[in-house]
């Protein structure tokens, strides 16, 4: 009975991986026809609208919630992240920014030591090292090659990511949060500033052809509003530790799907790193699951 109990929710967190993962591929395309921070903002915005829109059919109120949860949780978890990661791919290909972004747990942990004071133990302690490793073999300083804007954008978005994840353990310690409610406000207000930082830096200029509509529309309808309704359901019925498995398969997938449709075949030392980083991951999911780690799992984030 517990299997047949559980395969739903775990056949909903592999169509996430999948929705996910393949995101790399509509953003990194997206990008073709916009300038980052518009497309940025208008990711934000439109998959924020979708989640509100859906919102009274499933019974949560449209009343914004206070700014001092709205606001932090808008500028770090929608305006840097989603920030960062679109000028990530501006730099670099989608597999690559997939594993730096997905970097996060890692960062969580380090965060989590100040302040949540949840000591790192066990194998986080060879996760860490790992991670540290495959990003200095991603950046091949020893190439003399200068172009690391890729990586750095790619971590400010995971560290944002990890802070956003402190902000959302500590919002969730009040019963009165509406999780799908808090999650629409935040991301339509951030996405509103990434909006004003398009208007100020760039030229407002997009070219509306039918691959970048379904590049938004992607965005917007399957990574969002589907991907949030998609974890809530697995989160409710699988234990955390769990769930944050299929946090592995996302990026995997992210770096297989930009192979396979934009040619981005990893070099020795890119594969490497990737690698490092993987076994990183799946270390820290691996403690999570078997309940020996307390730091709390983010959001749904691609």
């Amino acid at each position: 009975m517990q299997g047949k109990s559980s395969a739903g929710p775990l056949a909903a967190l592999a169509l996430l991986s999948l929705i996910w993962g393949y995101n790399w591929i509509f953003m990194k395309d997206a990008l073709e026809y916009s300038p980052p921070f518009l497309f940025a903002g208008l990711r934000a915005t439109v998959g924020a609208g979708v989640l509100l829109a859906i919102s009274p059919l499933l019974g949560v109120s449209l009343r914004p919630p206070p700014w001092r949860q709205m606001l932090p949780l808008g500028l770090v978890q929608t305006t840097g992240f989603v920030g960062f990661t679109v000028l990530a791919l501006v730099y670099g290909g989608a597999g690559k920014t997939a594993i730096l972004v997905y970097t996060m747990p890692v960062w969580l942990i380090l965060l989590a030591w100040p302040l949540l004071h949840e000591r790192v133990h066990g194998l986080q302690w060879p996760a860490l090292g790992l991670v540290l490793g495959g990003i200095i073999v991603l950046l091949a300083p020893w190439s003399h090659h200068t172009g690391y804007a890729n990586a750095l954008f790619g971590l400010l978005s995971a560290l944002c990511w990890a802070i956003s994840a402190i902000l959302l353990k500590q919002l969730g310690q009040d019963r009165q949060v509406n999780m799908m409610n808090l999650t629409a406000w935040q991301m339509l207000l951030g996405g509103m500033v990434l909006l004003l930082i398009a208007w100020a830096i760039e030229p407002m200029q997009i070219r509306w052809t039918p691959r970048f509509v379904l590049d938004l529309a992607y965005n917007a309808l399957p990574a969002n509003a589907l991907a949030w309704l998609l974890w809530s359901y697995a989160l409710q019925r699988l234990s955390a530790g769990i769930a944050g498995m299929s946090m592995l398969f996302t990026p995997l997938i992210g770096v297989f799907a930009a192979w396979a449709h934009l040619g981005e075949v990893p070099g020795r030392w890119e594969g490497l790193g990737m690698l490092s980083i993987l076994i990183a991951l799946a270390l820290v999911s691996w403690q999570h699951w078997q309940g020996r780690e307390r730091v709390p799992l983010a959001a749904a984030q691609e």
